[in-house]
């Protein structure tokens, strides 16, 4: 499958002008060319989220693609569902996408996805991950990293790492996992587009920087997300039937040698205002280690 570029990606647009998000909102960007993937045949399923309130109040909306809310623990039993009903009806045209956030993935909804990924159901599951519960006023999530301050964290900030719910799903074994980021929406409309012509269970992690959540300016969400690879605090790759590969832009990371210093993104984002050197590092180990994890399964 060919690789899409900026010349040859369909204009044709299905998240039209018009939302209620945040400005510097990275879910739209990503949810643009995820739709964009998908051509419009798919039928999307959401639970409580910064993606409900994108896809606004009924009757209003801006998006051209049928959607199901859903309560927020039951994202992929919705999924599973609506599969099964296409299923019955021959209705192979549509693919089932849910599209939660990170609450919805790693906290509230994980007990229906792993059920879901266990029976191999028939759908694309993609996490929208902006490291907190961003809808409901910023409280902290599994996907919060350490010393994250939040609402529920608002002093000391979180006290725990992250939770790597993308090794979660791949030890599912699922015929494809992979990670993605809004910063680079080429790369992931190609995950997109591939997840799409596969069967069973398919997860997709997309890094959404936000700009209120976070604290940095809107006009920095793309930088952020830039800087988030080149850190290697989010790390692209690809693992299909068990193969793993690092994508293009990580793999050119690993290519020149070495991460810029997690300090340098760290220090542009308000929520980690009150971090101590102590966290800094233990931040720095975690993602040198997890990253020298990745470059031993590519063989380098």
């Amino acid at each position: 499958m060919s690789r899409v570029n900026a010349v040859n990606l369909t204009d044709k647009e299905y998240l039209l002008p018009g939302n209620r998000l945040c400005p510097g909102c990275a879910v739209s960007l990503a949810y643009r060319h995820i739709l964009k993937a998908l051509e419009g045949q798919a039928v999307v399923t959401v639970p409580a989220s910064c993606l409900t309130v994108l896809h606004g109040m009924y009757p209003v909306t801006s998006v051209t693609v049928p959607c199901v809310n859903t309560p927020f623990a039951s994202t992929a039993a919705s999924a599973a569902g609506l599969s099964a009903g296409l299923k019955a009806l021959g209705r192979t045209d549509l693919t089932v996408v849910a599209i939660a956030g990170d609450g919805g993935t790693h906290d509230i909804g994980i007990q229906a996805l792993s059920g879901a990924a266990e029976r191999q159901d028939d759908f694309v599951y993609i996490c929208y991950d902006n490291e907190g519960y961003m809808n409901t006023g910023n409280q902290r999530s599994g996907s919060s990293p350490l010393g994250t301050i939040s609402g529920t964290t608002p002093v000391l900030g979180k006290q725990q790492h992250q939770k790597d719910v993308v090794a979660i799903m791949e030890a599912h074994r699922l015929p494809y996992v992979a990670t993605a980021s809004a910063s680079y929406p080429l790369d992931l409309y190609d995950k997109v587009r591939k997840a799409r012509s596969m069967k069973g269970l398919r997860f997709i992690h997309v890094y959404t920087p936000c700009p209120p959540g976070w604290g940095f300016p809107f006009m920095d969400t793309i930088g952020i997300g830039e800087m988030a690879v080149q850190t290697g605090w989010n790390v692209l790759y690809e693992v299909e039937e068990g193969a793993f590969r690092l994508s293009p832009a990580s793999q050119s990371v690993a290519e020149k040698g070495g991460l810029r210093p997690v300090r340098e993104l760290v220090a542009l984002q308000g929520r980690f205002a009150n971090l101590t050197e102590d966290k800094i590092q233990a931040l720095q180990d975690w993602v040198t280690g997890r990253w020298q994890r990745y470059l031993a399964r590519t063989g380098s």
